[in-house]
């Protein structure tokens, strides 16, 4: 029985694990936040002396809540201006993490490339997915969770699987390397050099720009390795207030943090495959650049 503690301290110890699936779930971390919320609402009123796994209660009840949530921003989703981004969440594994194996798990979970891919899926897939792949759930605690039985929940999580492998190229999570083609991009990409950024970028890279109508960005998916870096190299030379560049650590590997004067302005997260910038993903609306205030 879950009744050693208060309710507040078991919350507590269990909230990492439960804002990590409402985010992974709902790619935005004010929704996930409030879903946090609602399930220490129904934790709080809750009989704890009737809970036998106090965890597997409180995962069962986000996930639960997370699917629901999803389900009513779809049509938010679908009417948002140009392409949609997750919201950059400010992460540093690199002490959470004991190993180079699990923080490149965390790295692949929380990504812009597997949360974009996500956003395809059913919700129930979306929920099987983040559980077993990102938390390591077992099928039979993520069937109860789900209230589903637990050859469904694998299935699920084969279909979920082979979606996200087939819609995500594997991108290489080793943070020194990755940091270093940062840092290569930014000093092409503000240098002025079109033939050196050429030179970083794999030929069939795509940038994807997500602003909600809110700021400048493509409003479609750019594609080709000449088409992107003639983009970014216009945009180089536009001129920007009080301009500050700070490479930073955001989904679990390396971006670039535009500030203007003083304000959050641009978020850049680079995916690489075989040493060459694959995906370009930026972020300008304003929304979802909040946790980057100083």
């Amino acid at each position: 029985m879950a009744t050693a503690d208060t309710a507040t301290d078991v919350f507590e110890r269990h909230r990492p694990v439960l804002t990590g699936v409402a985010y992974r779930m709902l790619g935005r971390v004010a929704d996930a936040e409030d879903v946090v919320q609602e399930a220490w609402l129904r934790w709080s009123g809750t009989d704890r002396d009737q809970v036998r796994d106090s965890r597997a209660f409180l995962v069962r009840t986000t996930t639960r809540l997370a699917i629901d949530r999803l389900r009513q921003i779809k049509a938010r989703r679908e009417s948002y201006v140009g392409p949609w981004l997750p919201e950059p969440l400010a992460t540093d594994l690199g002490h959470t993490a004991p190993d180079a194996a699990e923080r490149a798990l965390l790295a692949e979970t929380v990504s812009f490339a597997v949360l974009v891919v996500l956003e395809s899926l059913s919700p129930l897939e979306r929920a099987v997915f983040v559980l077993r792949e990102a938390f390591g759930f077992p099928y039979g605690e993520i069937a109860e969770a789900l209230d589903r039985n637990e050859a469904a929940v694998r299935q699920l999580a084969g279909r979920a699987r082979r979606h996200v492998e087939e819609g995500t190229p594997r991108f290489e999570v080793d943070p020194e390397q990755r940091r270093d083609l940062t840092e290569k991009f930014l000093t092409a990409s503000t240098g002025g050099d079109l033939r050196q950024l050429l030179a970083l970028l794999a030929p069939d890279v795509r940038l994807i720009g997500d602003s909600g109508g809110k700021a400048k960005a493509p409003l479609r998916v750019l594609e080709t390795a000449d088409k992107v870096g003639r983009f970014l190299f216009a945009v180089s030379h536009q001129p920007i207030p009080e301009p500050e560049l700070v490479v930073t650590e955001v989904n679990g590997g390396p971006a670039l943090l535009l500030l203007s004067r003083g304000r959050p302005d641009t978020v850049v997260s680079l995916d690489v495959v075989d040493g060459r910038i694959r995906s370009i993903y930026i972020v300008r609306n304003p929304d979802k650049l909040t946790a980057f205030e100083r």
